[in-house]
This record gives C-alpha cells, structure tokens and sequence, in this order.
C-alpha cells in the first residue's frame, strides 16, 4: 500500500477551544471523506483509531479522527491535561463539535483536501457511536453511517447514582488506564434534561434514511448488545446489525495496540470498509 500522508489540524471549535485532529489521505482519487468519532474517555490516538482511519484511507476515503472538545486532551495527544473540560463536557456540545469538523470537511478546508465534498461518511465508537446517530440525523450531507458498540441512550445513570451526583455536586470517574480520576460535574445531566428529545438517539435512528452498519461485540461488558439491537431495530431495513461473536466494547483492541490484530477488530474493520465502499460509490 502507498504511503499514506497524514497532515495534522486545528480547528477553532464552536466554543473558542482548538479542535485536534488528523486527517488520513489516500493515495489515489479521493472518495467521499468519512469522519470518526470516539467515544468516553476515548480519543483520537487510542488503540484502534489510527489503524481504523488508515484502512478507509487505503480503500479511498479520506479519514478524519479528532479530540471532541471534552475529550480532556490537550496538545498532549496522550494526557488529560485539560480535565476541567472533560467534566464539564455534555452531550450536545459534542454534537457542536461534530457539526463543526463535518463543515470543515464537506467545505474542503482541511489539510490535503482539494474540492468540497457533497457527501460524507461518519462512523462512532461507544458514546461516539451515538452521537454519530443523532449528527447524522440531522445533517443531509451524511450518507452513509457506521457505529461500533454504540450507546442507544444518553441517560445511562441509575436514579441512586444520579441522586448522589446531584447531592455531591460531582460524579467520580476514573480512567484505569491513566489513573486519572475526574469529577464530572452536573452539566451532563441538566444537558440531558434540557434536550431529551434532541439527545433520542433511537428516534433519530428511526428518521434516517442512509444505509447504516450497527457493529456490536456479542460480550460487550460496557455497552450491553441489547443497545446495539435496539439501534439496528429502529433504522429498520436500512441497517445492518453484525453481531461479532466472542468480543467485548474495542473488539480486542487495546491501547496501546497488540502486536497482533485481534481476529474480531479484522472482522469490524473489513466489513466497515466494505460498507463504506457499497454506500458511497
């Protein structure tokens, strides 16, 4: 395969805050290019994304991954060095964050690209998978959609947890891999109570009309499948549901990455790149 480039941007986001990313660049003709989005406690150098953004880069498709505003990373691509803004991230400013990268992109105005782009790619992981729903329900340049191991809810909190987060003023989160430990503050569930009908993922889902690809690990120990079965249930004969068999929430991806590709990444991989190549032709 040709050497891929792989030119690097900011964006000043919606809020003022600088918006990380990179931008996989095929080495022939360009297809529509395809945004990724990850998930909580995710961005965009963990484990797979990389690697995910290169294969649709050698199938065609420019491949955009970026740090969403509350990712908590700064210009250190592996540190949390701005955890005020990872707890005091929501839901839809997410989606602003999202809108605001799918505009750069469709306008051409990122590193590398030459042209506009009337048609878009997007693909979530986890959380990122829900918010690629509700983004693509609402923007017609998307036309084509893709999630692994997405939520199918925004409130994802028992009312005991969510009594004591109100009581506390904070909600303790700690990322095991870093030991970071966060407080999150309330704004995610007042975000949650001000838009609920904005924030439905599955109503959304249930509007589109986009070929869309619902990857889910069967042992997923984050995300239950039954969300991932709900998602492809309300896209209806739109959406494809594969199961894969005997993976959890990354599909045996790590971070940093094994030395050997999971069996069950290779399957997600394959058959996103097949979606993507079948519905933006």
């Amino acid at each position: 395969m040709p050497t891929q480039r792989v030119p690097p941007f900011t964006l000043p986001g919606p809020d003022g805050f600088p918006l990380r990313g990179d931008l996989h660049l095929p080495a022939g003709p360009p297809r529509p290019p395809v945004l990724i989005v990850h998930g909580f406690k995710g961005f965009k150098d963990w484990g797979f994304m990389p690697l995910l953004a290169e294969r649709l880069a050698g199938a065609g498709f420019p491949a955009c991954r970026f740090n969403l505003s509350g990712s908590g990373l700064g210009e250190d691509s592996e540190r949390f060095s701005e955890p005020a803004r990872f707890e005091h991230n929501t839901y839809s400013r997410e989606q602003r964050d999202i809108a605001h990268v799918l505009d750069a992109l469709a306008a051409g105005e990122l590193p590398g690209l030459t042209a506009p782009a009337p048609r878009l790619g997007l693909l979530g992981h986890s959380r990122g998978g829900g918010g690629a729903i509700l983004a693509a329900a609402r923007d017609a340049r998307v036309a084509a959609l893709v999630t692994w191991a997405a939520i199918a809810r925004v409130d994802r909190y028992d009312a005991a947890t969510v009594a004591a987060w109100r009581r506390q003023g904070f909600l303790r989160v700690e990322n095991a891999r870093t030991g970071d430990v966060f407080a999150l503050s309330p704004d995610l569930l007042d975000d949650i109570a001000a838009h609920a009908a904005a924030l439905d993922i599955l109503a959304a889902a249930g509007r589109l009309r986009i070929p869309a690809l619902v990857v889910h690990g069967e042992e997923d120990e984050s995300v239950p499948i039954a969300e991932g079965a709900a998602i492809a249930a309300a896209l209806g004969t739109r959406g494809r549901f594969l199961r894969v068999a005997g993976t959890g929430h990354t599909f045996g991806a790590t971070h940093p990455m094994p030395a050997a590709l999971p069996a069950a990444l290779e399957t997600a991989l394959a058959a996103t790149v097949a979606h993507f190549a079948a519905a933006l032709a």
